[in-house]
């Protein structure tokens, strides 16, 4: 795609669906307009709001920007981002396959006990309000296709997956990656169900695991099981040696244990490959697919090895794009700015896609867009009108970073709160 094409999709995306935002709050002239409002929130940083209007040129108070956008469902934002999708060409595969990874994040959000984000446990007993995002992520193409976000106590990861496998049509050879977490009967029968979708699951390989993946060996593996999934347990169920999954028709009220999921006939026979394979840190990891023989077992670890690509993104869009300050206090605020965040990225990252990087000849290592730099560049341009999208492919192309590889660090993983708006950096 060309520059010229990613803005005016961007563009078209905004300007068709601000069209059909009606009712009396918007028949009155003022400048914050439905399109003015969406382009704001894709190309805010993370200052106070009465910032971000000043930097657009928009003479008029927080207040009344928090009063209008309260007028916008947040639905009206993830319109913006499905048709900015829609509109644009991410070509990137391997081996004829679109790579999409899944996994969750949460994000937090200012306390408020009333709110359905609202969670408390024995953890935490003064409890938090967290939003938990499920998105499908493009590896290759560095770009977020779909996304489930759903309140943290209601949180769902396998139905999220389940419902985008659902309501997407997968045009080309897709290959959906997941973390451990993800392994669910159900889930795998949905993805061998799905045309042109095939699956790489990390599974567990203890006792805890499959039955059929726990009796395998704890070696470097790679072969074909088969089983029988029921819902019933008949004796002829017994005698054949399927494997029973616990579906209730009820659950009492007030229960916190997940009801079984199974939409599928009984008995329905699954089978799939399973490949083990040994780390550089001396253990195995195990990994559930339906992809053919023709990818080997160094295929197969390498596409798991890709999957790494979500957690950066994940980064990124918590504190490149924003996310850790939001800039509001309700649920529907936060899905409003985790919507426009997500298109924010996309162009960012389709923009990047565009630039062409000169590396130098005598160099120690190779360089590659700055994508902090980029995104900074990309809000600028957004928010300042008659820009000249050649200019900002310019000023892409003159921050750039050393591509270092093989490059490990333990994972620093702390419990980080939700950033109090007085409390910001002007930034």
């Amino acid at each position: 795609m060309s520059i010229h094409t990613i803005c005016a999709a961007l563009t078209a995306a905004i300007e068709t669906t601000a069209q059909r935002i009606s009712g009396r709050h918007f028949s009155r002239k003022s400048p914050l307009t439905a399109e003015a409002v969406i382009c704001l929130f894709i190309s805010a940083e993370g200052g106070c709001l009465a910032k971000i209007l000043h930097t657009a040129g928009l003479d008029v108070t927080a207040s009344a920007l928090s009063q209008r956008r309260a007028q916008i469902p947040p639905e009206v934002f993830r319109t913006v981002f499905d048709r900015f999708n829609a509109a644009c060409t991410d070509g990137d595969l391997f081996r004829d396959y679109r790579l999409l990874a899944v996994d969750g994040t949460a994000v937090n959000l200012p306390r408020n006990p009333a709110a359905p984000s609202f969670v408390q446990n024995d953890g935490i007993p003064k409890g938090v309000n967290q939003l938990h995002v499920t998105p499908l992520y493009d590896i290759l193409n560095r770009t977020f296709s779909d996304v489930i976000i759903q309140p943290e106590p209601k949180k769902d990861e396998i139905g999220a997956l389940v419902e985008m496998l659902e309501r997407n049509t997968f045009q080309q050879k897709t290959l959906i990656i997941a973390d451990r977490g993800f392994e669910s009967y159900n889930l795998i029968a949905h993805c061998l169900e799905k045309p042109n979708v095939d699956f790489l699951i990390r599974i567990k390989q203890s006792h805890s695991a499959m039955r059929e993946v726990a009796k395998l060996p704890i070696m470097e593996l790679d072969c074909n099981i088969g089983f029988t999934i029921t819902t019933t347990q008949t004796n002829e169920d017994k005698k054949n040696g399927y494997i029973h999954l616990q579906v209730p028709k009820r659950s009492k009220a007030g229960s916190k244990t997940r009801r079984g999921r199974w939409d599928f006939p009984s008995p329905y026979p699954m089978r799939f490959r399973i490949c083990r394979f040994l780390l550089d840190n001396g253990e195995f990891e195990t990994v559930a697919t339906s992809l053919p023989p023709s990818f080997t077992l160094a295929d197969i670890r390498e596409l798991y090895h890709l999957r790494w690509g979500l957690e950066t993104a994940f980064r990124d869009l918590k504190y490149t794009l924003g996310l850790v300050n939001l800039h509001g206090r309700s649920d529907a605020f936060a899905e409003q700015e985790l919507y426009a965040d997500l298109t924010a990225f996309n162009f960012a990252s389709r923009f990047c896609r565009e630039v062409v990087v000169r590396q130098p000849s005598d160099g120690i290592y190779a360089y590659k867009v700055n994508f902090k730099m980029a995104v900074m560049l990309c809000k600028e341009f957004l928010r300042t009108p008659n820009t000249d999208s050649e200019k900002l492919l310019e000023e892409i192309v003159r921050h750039t970073v050393p591509i270092r590889p093989n490059r490990q660090d333990e994972r620093n993983l702390k419990v980080k709160g939700f950033a109090g708006f007085v409390y910001r950096v002007a930034a």
